[in-house]
């Protein structure tokens, strides 16, 4: 489902955190690099990447982290 269909006031900070809030529940732990999410949250890998960062150490009820580099980071995202 793509969030760029239909324009919304919810923050791009909250947009993300819900997405991967929803992703995580329904799949345990989620693995990802930015441009494959890109249109699901409707921003680009490089304000992705950006918030990414800004959430890892803000945000309590998930376990974010840089999981890996090749070619753009590979993040991972768990309930915490």
């Amino acid at each position: 489902m793509s969030t760029t269909a239909h324009p919304s006031t919810e923050s791009k900070e909250s947009r993300l955190k819900r997405y991967l809030r929803e992703r995580a529940e329904d799949d345990g732990e989620l693995y990802f690099k930015g441009k494959f999410i890109a249109d699901d949250v409707g921003m680009s890998p490089k304000e992705i990447g950006a918030l990414m960062a800004k959430l890892s150490g803000s945000v309590s009820d998930l376990e974010i982290e840089k999981w890996s580099y090749t070619s753009a980071t590979t993040w991972r995202v768990a309930p915490a």
